[in-house]
């Protein structure tokens, strides 16, 4: 398996992973959506809790030029933690939800 088929299962298992866990509260729904086409990964609710609309994303994870790009995070563990017990390499991790130039500071890969 290249690498690239390696980074698609890693994102892939951990959003599957985080599916498992419903919220306890309201009526909502997780969707996993993975477009291996495009290289976009994502965990979205839909839903309702009382009289409000709920809606958001988990979880969004793109793969371009080989590194997996983390454009949100709503986890409390924290992804880029999951890539790397999971076998991803920090230079191939970029945090894609913080500024360009806050990733210097980081010791994750800058874009």
């Amino acid at each position: 398996m290249d690498q690239l088929d390696r980074y698609r299962e890693i994102v892939k298992q951990i959003i599957n992973h985080h599916n498992r866990y419903k919220p306890s509260y309201g009526e909502i729904d997780q969707y996993t959506i993975f477009d291996e086409k495009a290289d976009r990964y994502l965990l979205i609710s839909t839903g309702w809790h009382k009289e409000y609309r709920m809606y958001g994303c988990l979880i969004h994870m793109d793969i371009k030029n080989g590194k997996i790009w983390i454009e949100y995070d709503g986890t409390e563990y924290g992804i880029a933690k999951e890539l790397l017990e999971l076998g991803g390499l920090k230079q191939d991790i970029v945090l894609a939800f913080q500024h360009p130039s806050l990733r210097r500071h980081t010791e994750f890969a800058l874009g």
